[in-house]
């Protein structure tokens, strides 16, 4: 996700990427942008450094219309992780503030929460086979459950590991207690019975990046500030006034919600 040669990407943070390749807690060998730097740095926005909800994390509207997560319990607890995957920083607003909640909560309500356009007929792997597989993703493709309930297990698992360890829920936890249920979860430490934890955590990052990085029609990537952050045009059906330029133009992005019919 991030441009190898942009030096404002490579300036963001200089340790943080030195310990995602040091902890192997990288996308397709790259790290960029904001990814995975809630983990790792200080960007909770808390006064006291005790408190875990951070001011993005208030913001999220209990009556706010879901479409999968009846409990807001569940809900919670994921825009308070996707906020640590994705934090707002001086790039622009995070995880929350893209609507990535939402767009997960809107897709697991979907064909893809249920796995509906998969193989999904037996047999399928036990526990201890998933975990000899190396990619994440062919450990949740190859198990019994589908994605919803591997979110829904998954997300309730930290928060309960959370109350148990410290006696808060995982959205009202210190930032340092959340960032180390993060790491054990993304570890493979915590036991969940559909799949790998590790692969739970790499599933909920990947969710995390295509809200911040998809089209608004999907439901997140709020007002395209995600393509903004990245200068990137959106759905745009040509770039013939531009093409013959030898420096970088800048485009205001367009949506493919800019095609419909508005009344």
């Amino acid at each position: 996700m991030a441009d190898n040669n942009n030096p404002k990407t490579e300036s963001h943070d200089p340790g943080r990427r030195n310990f995602l390749k040091n902890t192997g807690l990288v996308v397709g060998g790259v790290a960029g942008g904001s990814l995975l730097g809630g983990l790792f740095t200080n960007q909770m926005k808390s006064d006291d450094g005790k408190k875990g909800k951070n001011e993005e994390t208030a913001k999220v509207d209990p009556s706010h219309a879901r479409v999968f997560f009846g409990r807001f319990e569940d809900f919670i607890v994921l825009a308070t992780a996707t906020e640590l995957i994705f934090p707002e920083d001086d790039n622009g607003p995070g995880a929350i503030g893209l609507d990535v909640p939402y767009f997960i909560d809107k897709q697991l309500a979907g064909t893809w929460g249920i796995n509906g356009d998969d193989y999904r007929q037996a047999p399928f792997t036990n526990l201890e086979g998933l975990k000899k597989i190396e990619k994440a993703d062919e450990k949740v493709n190859h198990s019994r459950a589908n994605r919803g309930k591997i979110f829904l297990e998954g997300l309730r698992l930290m928060n309960a590991e959370s109350m148990k360890r410290f006696d808060a829920s995982f959205d009202q936890a210190t930032e340092e207690q959340q960032h180390e249920i993060m790491g054990d979860l993304a570890a493979g430490k915590l036991d969940m019975k559909s799949i790998p934890s590790d692969a739970f955590f790499a599933l909920l990052k990947q969710a995390t990046l295509e809200g911040a990085f998809s089209d608004p029609l999907y439901g997140g990537n709020k007002n395209m500030d995600g393509w903004r952050m990245k200068e990137f045009a959106g759905a745009r059906p040509s770039y013939a006034d531009v093409i013959e330029s030898e420096e970088f133009v800048k485009l205001d992005p367009i949506s493919l919600t800019d095609y419909q019919r508005k009344k």
